[in-house]
């Protein structure tokens, strides 16, 4: 069980992702006067529970010294599904100010997430899957750095968060506009820069003598 356990709840994370998208499907902006309470606390909770069993598991097999290939592989594709799945869905119709939208305004999410956001950390994170997955082929092993991690729990902050301040209604409470704002851009950025060092080393590997097959290299960000 030890050795299965971590694994599950990787498993369980792609699961809940999934109950996600379907929940948070059912809400469309309103306006500040339908909250839509139900729907956004409903998702709020099932996200921040997806996010914990990414801890979880990752503790589990620390301590159980349970870590395998297929955890290495499955846990970020699923932290991936999760967190981009949620921020397309931030950026889609389901969350535009229709008023703003109606008026041309640029700035017409009511979650302060736009397509380009998305498309800039999808771009990051295809390009570190790829380098990861060619440094795989070469025996070399890469988990989760210190920047991957706090771009994760980062992540995973933000999502809940933003949502819970369009419960709170940023187009009444101009604070609540500013820390959305804050959050999100800071996700970007993050986001970008926690790749750098991936892809440092990853210029180093595929610059120096491949590795015998099994030998450990470092572990940047994921």
């Amino acid at each position: 069980m030890r050795r299965t356990l971590p694994n599950q709840l990787t498993l369980l994370r792609l699961g809940l992702a999934a109950v996600f998208f379907v929940v948070l499907n059912q809400y469309r902006y309103r306006g500040p006067t339908d909250p839509q309470t139900l729907v956004l606390w409903s998702s709020i909770f099932i996200f921040v529970l997806a996010a914990l069993t990414d801890w979880l598991d990752g503790y589990l097999a620390r301590r159980w010294e349970a870590e395998s290939r297929f955890g290495r592989i499955m846990d970020p594709f699923c932290d991936k599904v999760l967190v981009i799945g949620a921020l397309i869905y931030l950026a889609g119709p389901r969350f535009v100010i229709p008023d703003k939208a109606a008026a041309g305004d640029f700035f017409n999410m009511v979650s302060g997430v736009y397509p380009w956001m998305v498309a800039v950390i999808l771009a990051r994170e295809l390009l570190v899957t790829g380098l990861r997955g060619e440094l795989e082929g070469l025996g070399v092993r890469f988990g989760a750095g210190v920047a991957g991690k706090l771009k994760m729990i980062l992540q995973s902050i933000v999502v809940p968060v933003v949502l819970c301040l369009i419960w709170l209604g940023p187009e009444q409470h101009p604070w609540a506009a500013w820390v959305r704002d804050v959050l999100v851009y800071l996700t970007v950025v993050v986001t970008i820069v926690s790749g750098l060092p991936y892809v440092l080393s990853a210029r180093r590997h595929m610059q120096g003598p491949t590795p015998p097959e099994g030998e450990a290299g470092s572990s940047p960000s994921v």
